[in-house]
């Protein structure tokens, strides 16, 4: 009988532990908090996203591309609904996320750990992994509590990202002690600091176009909903973006987001001429309301250096270009991220040729 031995009881150790546990064998999981999934509970804002519409190839980010391909086929991707669906756990579907019926993380969570409970995967909690060797064709495990042994080991540990969850990276110093290599883990799906003049606008929420600008080159673009804040920004759109701005960073690069605050408007000039036109003794900034928060319109006009109360066809041609610049390429330049204690996932780790 094989013996099989997880370290690390978030989603993807409770997976491998259901899918692993078969008659001919006995599955042992070592989780250092005091109970299973403690991360899962956090994804989704609590409501756990476990499945994404869009499966496109271009969303997985690596230096490798034929591996990514070679991992993220269509016959794997078919099957991680119908194994939720198998557990019992049914979709709540919004813009292309997957969300649990319920619409509460838990549910996701406690589904996982009974399905190991009922297959009889031994989940033990409260133990921390010291030191993990490969004796002949036995991996031994040694922990603050006693020592296990096994024939297959599997570290899902998870990354650096989110220490409060437990994630520490230990993981990576088993992973060396193998002999493996590591990327140097990075924060992503995390927010980014600027000092821009944006911060006045901060609390509000936009949906917007950002460019990724490194060393004065566009890297990639996205589109989504932007959070602006006392920091900097925050949002999906951004963290979308974060993991190639903490690599820059972290070579030394310039980082600078350019934001486009009206996005979907083929030509937002003369779709503000045509409102001016349209509209009977309106100020700029009373046109502007009817297209983003006040809030941001008066952040913006600030920034263009034109009075909220100004009327359009008073504005010097300077200042009508400013004003276009600002709505559609503003640009600010990212100092840091908010880190591992604010970070979804890390980029980096074992490099996936390994």
């Amino acid at each position: 009988m094989k013996k099989i031995v997880i370290i690390g009881g978030g989603a993807s150790g409770l997976i491998c532990a259901i899918n692993s546990k078969t008659n001919n064998n006995e599955v042992i999981v070592l989780e250092k908090n005091s109970a299973v999934g403690k991360k899962i509970l956090v994804t989704g804002n609590g409501r756990c996203n476990y499945y994404n519409s869009d499966q496109d190839i271009s969303h997985y980010h690596s230096s490798n591309e034929k591996l990514i391909s070679d991992f993220i086929t269509d016959d794997r991707i078919n099957k991680v609904l119908p194994f939720f669906e198998s557990l019992g756990i049914l979709p709540d579907i919004k813009d292309g996320y997957y969300y649990p019926k319920s619409n509460q993380a838990v549910s996701v969570k406690n589904t996982l750990e009974l399905e190991c409970v009922n297959k009889g995967i031994k989940i033990i909690t409260d133990v921390n992994v010291l030191n993990v060797e490969k004796e002949n064709d036995e991996f031994i495990i040694k922990t603050d509590k006693e020592t296990y042994s096994s024939d297959i080991l599997v570290i899902a540990t998870g990354s650096k990202a989110s220490p409060k969850t437990g994630s520490d990276g230990a993981g990576y110093e088993f992973a060396t002690s193998f002999g493996h290599n590591i990327i140097k883990p990075l924060p992503g799906l995390v927010q980014l600091v600027s000092d821009s003049k944006l911060k006045d606008a901060s609390g509000v929420r936009v949906k917007a176009s950002l460019s990724l600008i490194e060393d004065e080159n566009k890297i990639t673009d996205e589109i989504g909903e932007l959070q602006i804040t006392d920091y900097g920004i925050s949002g999906i759109v951004t963290m979308q973006l974060s993991s190639f701005v903490s690599r820059g960073l972290d070579e030394n690069k310039k980082e600078e987001i350019e934001i486009h605050f009206l996005p979907g408007l083929e030509n937002p000039r003369s779709f503000i001429e045509n409102l001016n036109n349209n509209l009977t003794n309106r100020t700029i900034s009373e046109i502007l309301d009817g297209l983003l928060n006040y809030k941001l319109v008066n952040t913006i006009l600030n920034i263009s250096n034109i009075d909220r109360n100004s009327y359009y066809d008073s504005l010097s041609q300077n200042q009508k270009d400013n004003l276009i610049n600002t709505l559609t390429s503003y640009k600010i330049e990212i100092k840091d991220t908010k880190g591992f204690d604010n970070a979804q996932i890390c980029s980096g780790g074992i490099p996936l040729t390994e």
